[in-house]
């Protein structure tokens, strides 16, 4: 019933289907221009280095240096050993250089691979984290302009089907009036009609007036989010019609026992799952300020060399010096002054602050979903409710309009019947966007939504045509 009826005010508002626009095809616009999308898919991309660096943490590094400048060199030995081919060993020998200001070289290579260093492992385990963090921040994202572009786009539904309303209690009320302007020349009602329906008629046009601003504004918003023009906007799709708001969510489905949803909640709300990667990532911040943390061992190896030459105490004078070394070199930290710990006291007690945020978001999130749940629940008595009162509302006219042919009501009878008619209809509707919105509401809160979603909220059968500019 409540399908007929909303089709029989269409067709009264004049609908268009030719080329309409459903909300997927809103989203579709909205994902490919608004600048969100290019931020998560920043977002995304700066995840996937992260990933990048995580997988070389453990490469080896090599690293070299050079140096060239004025070098001074002096050194002095004093009781060291001399011998010569052919002479015995002399004792107690001492020897000195001197170079003073000479231009001097100095080179060095070294490659390094670390074998245990529990703060790098860590650091690894926080970048594919942080990877992760990244991807539920660019859904999460994604998943805001969804319900966004879904509030706006009802929105827009919803203000041009009240103007087109407006429109027809305005031709209405036009129509009454000249009625009552007639019948009161004819001397066969009083002026007091043909004032009421006046005063009637201007009311409307102040309605329409104010619908039309309501309207530009809705158009903008959405324009604004899909990118089309707001003087072009394609028809628009009115919310999918259930019939029963408790036993359907998505193509017929039932809808699911509260305890479902909060499961869903549990495992895949977005926030919730962002506090749990913040949780994880507090907790390796921790680790890698552990005392034992900071044990390093590497695989060494370096080469270099020094030459200086010049003159000095003795005369002309040069020095050269190469050295490499092929090893293991381990790192303990025995003292760092009570720092460190501190450091990681710290960073425990932020972890326990992470910990408690998530605690908080499951709580906050498993209250919205019990809300949207019981609003959908409560869905079902509302729409019979305005269902009944939208047929009343029409058999009363309808009656009305014959009591005013045979005298029987008044004008302001007449007008008012039309005022009701055409509320009730804008309260059904305006129902019917309300619970498309919660629908999508809650299956964001679970983690379910996506374009599915979006396709199945409008409903093929039922467009708007955008009222004329």
């Amino acid at each position: 019933m409540r399908k007929l009826l909303l089709s029989a005010a269409l067709l009264a508002c004049g609908m268009g289907a030719a080329q309409a626009a459903d909300l997927h095809e809103a989203w579709l616009a909205a994902r490919q221009q608004h600048p969100d999308m290019a931020a998560a898919a920043a977002t995304r991309a700066a995840g996937e280095a992260r990933r990048v660096q995580a997988s070389r943490l453990w490469n080896p590094s090599v690293t070299a240096q050079a140096a060239a400048g004025a070098m001074g060199s002096q050194t002095s030995a004093r009781g060291a050993a001399f011998s010569m081919p052919g002479t015995p060993q002399t004792s107690g020998v001492g020897f000195d250089t001197s170079v003073r200001s000479g231009p001097g070289t100095r080179w060095g290579v070294e490659a390094r691979m670390p074998l245990y260093n529990p703060e790098r492992s860590a650091q690894g385990r926080q970048l594919l984290l942080s990877a992760d963090l990244a991807e539920l921040q660019a859904a999460s994202v994604q998943q805001q302009l969804m319900l966004r572009t879904a509030q706006q786009y009802f929105s827009a539904v919803l203000a041009q089907q009240q103007r087109a309303l407006l429109l027809r209690q305005q031709e209405a009320t036009d129509q009454a009036l000249k009625e009552a302007q007639d019948r009161f020349a004819l001397g066969d009602s009083p002026i007091t009609d043909m004032r009421e329906a006046e005063a009637r008629a201007q009311a409307n046009a102040a309605l329409v007036q104010a619908a039309d601003v309501e309207m530009q504004i809705a158009r903008q918003a959405l324009a604004q989010t899909t990118g089309w023009s707001p003087a072009q906007l394609p028809p628009l799709h009115l919310p999918a019609s259930s019939g029963n708001e408790t036993t359907a969510l998505r193509d017929g489905k039932p809808l699911a026992p509260l305890s479902h949803w909060l499961d869903l909640a549990e495992r895949d709300n977005l926030q919730v799952r962002t506090q749990a990667q913040a949780l994880a990532l507090a907790e390796q911040e921790a680790t890698k300020a552990a005392r034992f943390a900071s044990t390093k061992v590497d695989l060494v190896a370096q080469t270099g060399g020094d030459h200086l030459s010049g003159s000095g105490r003795w005369g002309s004078a040069s020095n050269s010096a190469r050295q490499y070394m092929v090893g293991v070199q381990i790192q303990v930290p025995l003292y760092t002054g009570g720092q460190l710990d501190a450091r990681h006291q710290e960073l425990l007690r932020l972890q326990d602050k992470a910990q408690a945020d998530l605690d908080s978001a499951r709580l906050a999130v498993a209250q919205q979903v019990r809300t949207s749940w019981l609003h959908l629940q409560a869905g079902t008595a509302r729409t019979q409710a305005l269902e009944s009162a939208l047929r009343a509302a029409q058999v009363r006219l309808e009656a009305t309009q014959l009591g005013r042919q045979v005298g029987d009501r008044t004008t302001l009878d007449l007008l008012q019947a039309h005022n009701d008619a055409m509320q009730s209809q804008s309260n059904l509707l305006g129902h019917q966007t309300r619970m498309a919105q919660e629908r999508l509401q809650l299956m964001a809160l679970a983690g379910q939504l996506d374009e599915a979603a979006l396709q199945a909220a409008t409903d093929t059968a039922h467009m708007l045509a955008p009222p004329t500019p």
